[in-house]
């Protein structure tokens, strides 16, 4: 039921992102999928999921580039069984820039805002 610019507050999600959210659950047959998964499906608040704390609770991540030691998504899951979070573009909320090899667009970014950048070897000491 939200609207672009409202989907647009959410941390991580753009205007591209958001104008294709909006759109998706406009549509009737998608209406439906997701009243059909709801039945086998329990959504826990984002305010529920961040109360576990760990050392990363209330920061935010956002993986660029290769790593070399772990997948994407063994990184993420790493971040989130801290307590932190995960974000697929850099803002002004954005606590780390984890830049693995050949990073890109969101290494300049973060280092136009000003946001401490780790590299993977930084990054996997944090971890501990």
């Amino acid at each position: 039921k939200a609207k672009e610019e409202e989907l647009t507050n959410i941390n991580g999600i753009g205007p591209i992102v958001a104008k294709f959210i909006y759109e998706y659950f406009r549509e009737p047959e998608h209406k439906k999928l997701i009243l059909r998964l709801q039945k086998h499906l329990t959504i826990k608040s984002e305010k529920i999921a961040k109360t576990h704390g760990g050392k990363f609770k209330g920061k935010t991540f956002v993986l660029t580039g290769t790593l070399q030691s772990l997948s994407r998504d063994e990184a993420k899951a790493k971040i989130r069984a801290l307590g932190g979070d995960v974000s697929g573009s850099v803002s002004k909320n954005t606590d780390y820039v984890v830049a693995g090899d050949e990073a890109g667009s969101k290494l300049t970014k973060a280092e136009d805002l000003g946001v401490r950048v780790l590299s993977e070897d930084e990054f996997l000491k944090l971890l501990g």
